[in-house]
């Protein structure tokens, strides 16, 4: 219904009637004591309560499709799903390869999101397992530590003082404006390679995996992008 944005519509693609689907909603919203549309002349939207109910609601269903496959799944045939949250790196997309060739019936699910959504989703047992960049609290997960290795770069307009350099120097960060990316262990990351505190990094904007286009930021003159590849 929220991707409809209308209720005749959501009815439609429910096969139900409109008037039906009216009085479940606003029964819903009675049960939960909290209103979850705002409800405008043309569309509907979600509130904050609406949103975070869609959200569990989600993990719900991902979690109830998981355990129905498990519970099919042949017993004497290794395969299933394998659900990993965060961002893949070589190290685990390589592993997940040699696994394959192995079981080819392991189907892997990789989920891409910020790190607080990725660690709830774990909790919840709608993942298996996350990679996730440090800091994170690992008290309450069993982990490895993996290798890992990035050259990183300054992504610049060509008219940039900077563009003409051989290579970027510690200085140079201080006092321009930088694109990163949300994660504060990336920002972390640079600041200890400045020698600097995070707070003396000039953050014009961050961005996340799922908007994140630092070319585009670039394009429009916030400032520099900070990124490894």
């Amino acid at each position: 219904m929220a991707r409809e944005e209308n209720i005749t519509h959501a009815a439609e693609s429910l096969h139900i009637s409109q008037p039906s689907l009216s009085k479940q909603l606003m029964e819903l919203e009675q049960e939960v004591g909290k209103q979850l549309l705002v409800r405008g002349k043309r569309k509907i939207t979600l509130t904050e309560e609406g949103v975070l109910l869609r959200k569990r609601a989600d993990e719900i269903i991902t979690l109830l499709e998981k355990t129905e496959r498990e519970l099919n799944a042949d017993s004497m045939q290794i395969g299933g799903e394998v659900s990993i949250g965060g961002d893949p790196t070589p190290p685990v997309l390589n592993a997940a390869a040699a696994i394959r060739r192995t079981f080819p019936e392991i189907r892997f699910r990789f989920y891409s999101s910020d790190a607080t959504d990725v660690t709830e989703r774990l909790d919840h047992g709608s993942l298996d397992l996350a990679v996730l960049l440090t800091p994170v609290d690992t008290t309450k997960y069993e982990y490895l530590s993996l290798p890992d290795s990035a050259r990183w770069g300054l992504l610049l307009p060509e008219s940039s003082v900077l563009a003409g350099k051989a290579g970027v120097e510690r200085k140079d960060l201080l006092g321009i404006p930088l694109i990163l990316h949300q994660r504060i262990g990336l920002q972390q990351e640079i600041a200890h390679w400045a020698q600097i505190e995070i707070e003396q990094l000039h953050i014009a904007a961050t961005y996340n995996v799922i908007n994140g286009n630092p070319a585009a930021f670039l394009q429009s003159g916030l400032g520099v992008s900070a990124d490894h590849g």
